[in-house]
């Protein structure tokens, strides 16, 4: 388990903040980083605020120790790496009791400086950047918020793609009771687009294996743009299905043999497959070696 409960003795009446740059092995910008994040807390479980005077006998923290499954980078310098991620794993813990993600791969290897210069879904496999220190972290996180990268994505998809497509539509928070979904319907959505080039069908299952290359970086972009036009995404229990499918995704109650039937795969079937920057002056272009694994069997 990536969190780990430190305890440590407290001194009554002493502000919060204080106490852990003073009393743990805490700097000030991780105290108050954990202090934002609800990560400290007094002997019964209640979360500590910055400001809050300590009223108990023991403090506790939930610090993030990263270890690993195996799961190495494929390429790496000594500013950053790129791993090349399974479906299924999540990148970034969503709460204490999360077992596993991308991030203990990422602490373990290269320590609590590392993090992530940016995020794919957890179903969705392929390759995701990682800086190794807090300077390339900024810059190659300035370089994502202004688009300074390329990232192309293979997809198989319902139907016959016939030509090229270039879906350029707002993309919103739906109006539905699925909590993440995103729509197409609204035009006071994000402008977003996404080009889509048809690379091989298999008639006898209707799909479509296609090159996805989006120019923005919505939520959801490529899955709500190709079920926008037609074409969902096989294995996508979210999007091109009844909202009860989706329901009982969330709730982690639909079955591998009812999410197989209603989606076509037990597994989103949306990889990162290629991403192509320029840092420092190199220009680097890294492609994931899953596809034949991910695909085979829909095209044999």
């Amino acid at each position: 388990m990536p969190f780990v409960l430190k305890q440590y003795p407290a001194i009554q009446g002493e502000k919060i903040q204080h106490f852990l740059i003073n009393n743990t092995d805490l700097s000030g910008s991780q105290s108050q980083k954990l202090l934002s994040k609800n990560r400290v807390f007094d002997d019964q479980d209640n979360i500590l605020k910055n400001g809050d005077t300590i009223n108990c006998q023991t403090i506790q923290v939930a610090v993030f120790e990263g270890h690993s499954r195996g799961l190495k980078p494929i390429f790496e310098t000594p500013d950053f790496a790129v791993f090349d991620k399974p479906s299924g794993v999540m990148v970034h813990p969503t709460r204490k009791t999360t077992e596993y993600c991308l991030l203990d791969e990422v602490r373990y290897f290269f320590g609590d400086e590392a993090s992530l210069a940016h995020r794919i879904d957890a179903e969705t496999s392929g390759l995701v950047l990682v800086a190794k220190n807090k300077q390339s972290s900024r810059q190659l996180k300035m370089m994502f918020e202004h688009r300074q990268y390329n990232k192309e994505y293979l997809a198989l998809v319902r139907g016959q793609v016939l030509t090229d497509l270039t879906i350029e539509k707002p993309i919103s928070k739906a109006d539905s009771n699925i909590r993440m979904k995103m729509t197409c319907d609204s035009e006071a959505g994000k402008q977003s687009k996404t080009f889509i080039h048809p690379l091989k069908f298999n008639e006898s299952n209707q799909t479509t294996m296609v090159k996805a290359i989006p120019v923005t970086g919505r939520q959801h972009q490529i899955r709500v743009h190709l079920d926008s036009v037609g074409h969902s995404i096989i294995g996508d229990p979210i999007y091109g299905v009844d909202e009860s499918i989706a329901n009982e995704y969330l709730c982690k109650t639909l079955s591998d043999e009812k999410r197989l039937k209603f989606t076509g795969a037990n597994r989103l079937m949306l990889h990162a497959h290629k991403l192509s920057f320029n840092y420092k002056e190199v220009d680097y272009n890294i492609t994931s070696k899953q596809e034949k694994t991910i695909f085979s069997k829909f095209f044999k």
